[in-house]
């Protein structure tokens, strides 16, 4: 095998990212460290729920370490390496002793499994690497493995990661010539995950070898692929699979600044807003691909592209401070991510359609259950952001965090908010002493009329939606900030085959419609549920519904029949649920006068 060079290319070094990325690289936005934000509300309530009622209850040993130790398998798939950094993750951010003690034992028995040569898998000798899937599950076990070095410092786990990804680049010259040509997988859809991972371990070890082996070997500079829809031979358009490397171009452009390098991400993103790609749920695809129809009915928003686009959601908002991710970012964690989840934790499921009955995945290993894991592990790091010398708010949740601002100073900040079920957001910033540094609040794009006092005064200057509010003064202990975002219902007007009907909104959720209360209704099917007609009229303030979570939110609402009738009072009183609820069969519906319709804010807003 040829020795991989140690210096990129140089119109690599020289090409300057997009707008808002400095030629070094540099984040606008930098999270928080786990540890240092807590998070309450339905995401704190989703963090416990998982940890409680799924991670600690699974059989760790039996489905998820017992086929490591065997190594007899041909294919396949269990997710280990993900586990473990979801693991890792509620450990770093919890300091639970039962979280920690699963981590220290799927670690050390993980560790236990690696052979001499560095192989940590499933497969039998024959299969290893090119087997299908058993590279993908390598490169996540790496990616756990540093996790694990890099929020508890334990050099075993650096050093097991690294022997088992110098055996992957010890290998990979041994690439049979026609692997990936002509078949099921191409392969950048078999190796998801891996360049962000040796990405890591280069970071994590200061070892050249890993960047080159992802910009020499995996040619992920040069990678470009249309978004292609539809599922052919090779399912080019995996939306996890092209998610998975996109975010790892932009890692690359952090550290080799590149225009290119944000191409893939951008044109997702374009896709997904003006080319019909993302649903109004936030979800994405059918059957794990691209696809531009809205169909809402069965394998609809995989959890695994659903966690990726909330990674690349995250990754260009740090880029760029760009407010539009934090809008998407918002949408989809309230409605496709918390719909992949049953209500009390336990059960997880691969696709969340807006239209017709929902399945759960029927057992607790494979990529989508251990993708959700990760995700909702990961979701502490997306409400504050560092910004410069001072902090953004992205999502607006129960939370509290400490950072340092201005000249390095100590701040605790604390959100207290029912939000979405009520629109005020109360923030109390506590600096070590006065310091002057600027506060920046993300205004979602349907908040028209959104109001920032500063302990009970007006703040100077114009909130707007879909921008970010800077506030810049001397901030004091007990100065409190009040945001109130306006919460109407919108009826958004759906699109392609969701033509000619709406979605019901107010602020980032959807609402749908589980008709088993009503006896008439119950036996229906989604299609023949949305051909209801609702009364915007009869709209009215919101219900507590506990369908979803304790003090939800419904919608009650009349609406009439299938048909031409003219009357004036409904045929039947809705309450519809938050679109999480298990229950639900369908999203879309009929109005009498569609002029009442809005267009879908997030379709609207362009990028700039």
């Amino acid at each position: 095998m040829k020795p991989f060079g140690t210096i990129l290319g140089t119109a690599c070094l020289a090409a300057l990212c997009v707008a808002g990325l400095e030629s070094r690289g540099a984040d606008m936005f930098v999270p928080l460290d786990l540890g240092d934000v807590q998070a309450g509300g339905e995401i704190g309530r989703r963090i416990a729920v998982t940890i409680t009622n799924n991670l600690l209850v699974l059989d760790a040993d039996r489905d998820f370490l017992q086929p490591f130790k065997t190594r007899k398998a041909k294919d396949g798939y269990v997710g280990l390496g993900k586990l473990i950094d979801a693991t890792v993750r509620f450990a770093a951010s919890t300091g639970d002793p039962r979280v920690l003690e699963l981590k220290r034992h799927l670690v050390e028995e993980t560790i236990k499994t690696q052979e001499a040569d560095g192989y940590i898998g499933i497969m039998a000798p024959a299969q290893r690497i090119w087997g299908l899937w058993d590279t993908h599950e390598l490169g996540y076990i790496i990616w756990g493995l540093l996790a694990d070095h890099k929020y508890f410092g334990d050099g075993r786990s650096l050093h097991a990661a690294r022997k088992a990804a110098d055996y992957l680049v010890n290998h990979w010259s041994e690439m049979p010539a026609d692997w990936g040509k002509g078949g099921e997988i191409a392969p950048h859809v078999a190796f998801t995950g891996l360049e962000r991972t040796m990405l890591e371990l280069g970071r994590q070890t200061g070892a050249a070898t890993y960047t080159d082996f992802v910009v020499q070997a995996r040619r992920l500079r040069e990678w470009e692929l249309p978004i292609v829809v539809g599922r052919r031979a090779g399912i080019e358009g995996h939306i996890y699979a092209y998610m998975a490397r996109s975010l790892a171009q932009l890692e690359l452009c952090r550290t080799h600044p590149d225009r290119h390098l944000t191409s893939q991400a951008d044109r997702a993103v374009e896709f997904m807003l003006h080319g019909e790609g993302m649903h109004i749920t936030g979800g994405t695809g059918q059957c794990e691909i691209w696809t531009d129809d809205q169909d809402g009915r069965g394998d609809l928003g995989e959890t695994c592209a659903t966690a990726y686009q909330l990674r690349l959601y995250d990754s260009l908002l740090r880029l760029r401070a760009d407010p539009r991710m934090g809008d998407l970012m918002e949408r989809t964690i309230w409605n496709a991510l918390f719909a992949a989840q049953s209500p009390d934790g336990r059960r997880l499921r691969y696709f969340a359609p807006t239209e017709g009955g929902r399945v759960y995945w029927d057992t607790d290993t494979y990529c989508c259950p251990c993708n959700f894991r990760r995700i909702v592990a990961e979701l502490p790091a997306m409400v504050f952001y560092r910004a410069g010398q001072g902090v953004a708010v992205n999502l607006y949740t129960p939370a509290q965090g400490k950072l340092t601002v201005g000249r390095d100073v100590p701040l605790a900040i604390r959100q207290e908010t029912e939000y979405p079920r009520k629109g005020s957001v109360v923030l109390r910033l506590d600096p070590a002493r006065p310091v002057v540094f600027p506060l920046q609040l993300r205004i979602p794009a349907w908040a028209d009329k959104a109001t920032v006092t500063i302990n009970g005064k007006a703040a100077k200057g114009i909130v707007k939606a879909g921008e970010f509010f800077t506030v810049s003064r001397e901030w004091k202990a007990g100065d409190e900030v009040r945001l109130e975002l306006p919460m109407a219902w919108r009826l958004v007007k759906g699109r392609q085959r969701q033509a000619g009907r709406v979605a019901v909104m107010r602020g980032p959720q959807v609402f749908c419609l589980d008709p088993r209360p009503n006896q008439a209704l119950a036996k229906l099917d989604g299609i023949e549920l949305g051909q209801l007609a609702l009364d915007p009229v009869s709209l009215g303030e919101p219900v507590v519904s506990d369908a979803v979570r304790p003090g939800g939110v419904g919608c009650r609402v009349q609406a009439w029949k299938p048909g031409f009738a003219v009357g004036q009072k409904g045929d039947y009183s809705l309450t519809l649920s938050e679109f999480p609820d298990p229950e639900g069969r369908a999203t879309y519906f009929r109005l009498r006068d569609y002029s009442v319709a809005v267009d879908d804010e997030l379709i609207l807003k362009k990028a700039k």
